[in-house]
């Protein structure tokens, strides 16, 4: 599971670093200093391996010697059953209000970067 699980997060750091370069070739900066992501508690992404992925592909790049932050907002969802916005911490959860699960995803479920500091 950790290998298929570091296969997706290296895909994703490869976007992330994409990101980066384009950012990079639009306003002319020549490395990060901080990095900082938003990746919700639904997204699907392991933040462990996430950051290790991240880390891999740095060297030689302008993630080199940058600090990456990690922001993890809660999920967030509506429960159909009590008419309730609700947190959940994954999908399946039972809606902590009622205990139905007749949730819809509201929120928590994406994956970006918040801003960045050049140099």
């Amino acid at each position: 599971m950790l290998r298929r699980s570091l296969v997706h997060e290296l895909s994703l750091a490869g976007g992330i670093l994409q990101v980066v370069e384009d950012a990079a070739a639009r306003e002319a900066f020549a490395r990060v200093l901080q990095l900082r992501l938003e990746v919700g508690k639904l997204a699907g992404v392991e933040l462990q391996a996430l950051r290790f992925a991240l880390e891999a592909i740095a060297p030689g790049t302008l993630l080199e010697g940058a600090e990456i932050l990690i922001d993890e907002p809660p999920g967030r969802a509506w429960c159909m059953g009590c008419s309730t916005a609700v947190e959940i911490a994954q999908r399946g959860d039972a809606c902590p209000a009622c205990g139905g699960h007749w949730l819809t995803p509201q929120g928590g479920d994406e994956l970006r970067v918040v801003d960045m500091q050049v140099a």
